[in-house]
């Protein structure tokens, strides 16, 4: 018999394993090395590069957690029935964003475009600013957030079809997937943090930038290629 306790701890145990997968940590290192750092000395670089690192890898985190609780409850909730094929194709569509990040950070080029904020004068009135994604002056967590809403779809299938094999009561099954997604935040707040040492040290020398932003990109590609040829090709995804 599975306690609740056991089933919280479980759960957040797998979590935190599950945020070291490759293809977790190849997605958020495109994105921790996309980060700019100030000019400072390395004991408040390395601080700095350390809480950017984290904070984009909770974020990351709780995209992730979002996806596979709406999974979640739509099949336990709803009890609506989602086929393996359609599982296989949101690996598939993660396999594309991971090799599109690679390339990004290879070329080291954004997808530039013009969005707005909000901004409230002293006098009470308010009106939308208008600026480039990329403008270093604004910052947008809620991209690392967009691509583990993504990536939970990757994991969405297995972490359901655990949760049936191993539960039976519905609302032990939503306390199971709720701090296992907890697990994987906390997980990547470990991996935002274990990468953000030696990339604040790559900030001061140009040629370690380059080295890690190339291996964070082809890292990626690789990975989105070989998810993408086992799930298109192996897998038959496309077949009729």
């Amino acid at each position: 018999m599975l306690t609740p306790i056991l089933v919280m701890g479980l759960g957040f145990l797998v979590g935190i394993q599950h945020a070291f997968e490759p293809d977790h940590i190849s997605a958020v290192s495109t994105q921790i090395l996309k980060s700019k750092f100030d000019k400072k000395p390395i004991k408040q670089l390395i601080k700095q590069s350390v809480t950017k690192s984290s904070i984009l890898g909770a974020v990351w985190g709780a995209g992730h957690t979002t996806t596979l609780v709406l999974i979640g409850f739509l099949v336990y909730a709803f009890a609506i029935t989602i086929h393996d094929h359609i599982f296989s194709g949101f690996e598939f569509v993660v396999g594309i964003m991971l090799v599109f990040l690679g390339i990004t950070t290879i070329i080291n080029k954004k997808i530039q475009f013009k969005h707005k904020h909000p901004h409230q004068h002293k006098d009470g009135t308010i009106h939308l600013d208008e600026h480039n994604h990329d403008d270093s002056n604004h910052r947008h967590a809620h991209k690392s957030y967009m691509i583990g809403l993504v990536h939970g779809l990757a994991g969405s299938g297995s972490i359901v079809v655990l949760s049936a094999i191993a539960l039976e009561d519905m609302g032990m099954v939503f306390v199971f997937i709720i701090i296992f997604g907890v697990g994987s935040m906390v997980g990547m707040v470990l991996v935002g943090s274990l990468m953000g040492v030696p990339f604040a040290f790559a900030n001061r020398i140009t040629p370690m930038q380059k080295i890690f932003k190339y291996t964070a990109g082809i890292f990626s590609l690789a990975i989105g290629i070989n998810i993408m040829y086992q799930i298109g090709v192996l897998g038959h995804l496309f077949s009729t």
